[in-house]
């Protein structure tokens, strides 16, 4: 279950849907979406609600680009304010509740979230990245690794073997920049959207209980 969240007070506002859980493990999370969707992806909506049912309060909201604009990529100058709404999302998230709060989200949100965690290291207490857009397809030499030797919070990657944005190879060896904890969970099959159909049922169940798992091993 989901319930609609708006905070209009602050600037991006924030738009989007509260999952929240049954029996509270005192753990949040911040979840956005890629720079196609918005955060009533089906796969979002899913890694919501599998999450809820682990016992973390989830937010999943729209980045700011796709509250100014309900169709189209983002704009080569948004970025910088879709961090600050990201930023604004995990805040909140500390007020609601005192345990840890994560961050993360599909493709350009995920990106994004992992730049924000690397600009302002005491944001949020970790990251779950899925389908990391490394490079642009078929561009392999443009890769998307400044940031990530700054990142001092554990990550978490899940990618497709199929996504023609980075290979698992690749990804391998650009996650290796981390400092921190990190781990990767490789999807057979799937491409950039994890949406293979011999898989979708399971992945979320599978993907949070390996999250979860990632993340006691990195406290240990």
């Amino acid at each position: 279950m989901s319930t609609p969240f708006h905070d209009l007070t602050v600037d991006p506002p924030i738009r989007g849907f509260l999952h929240l859980p049954s029996r509270p493990s005192g753990k949040a999370i911040v979840l956005t979406h890629g720079a196609g969707a918005n955060c009533q992806s089906k796969l979002l909506i899913e890694m919501s609600e599998a999450l809820a049912a682990s016992g973390f309060s989830v937010l999943r909201f729209d980045l700011p680009f796709r509250s100014e604009r309900p169709h189209g990529p983002p704009s080569p100058g948004s970025a910088a304010r879709d961090r600050e709404g990201l930023r604004r999302a995990v805040l909140l998230m500390k007020e609601r509740q005192r345990g840890p709060v994560f961050l993360g989200g599909h493709s350009y949100g995920g990106r994004q979230s992992s730049i924000l965690v690397s600009e302002d290291l005491g944001l949020a207490d970790g990251l779950l990245l899925l389908s990391y857009p490394l490079h642009p397809p078929r561009k392999p030499a443009q890769l998307r690794i400044a940031h990530l030797p700054k990142v001092c919070k554990p990550a978490f990657f899940v990618h497709g073997t199929r996504d023609p944005f980075g290979t698992i190879p690749e990804m391998k060896s650009a996650l290796e920049l981390i400092p921190a904890p990190h781990a990767l969970l490789d999807v057979d099959g799937a491409g950039h959207d994890l949406l293979a159909k011999k898989i979708l049922g399971e992945l979320p169940t599978r993907l949070v209980s390996e999250f979860c798992s990632f993340l006691s091993k990195s406290a240990a």
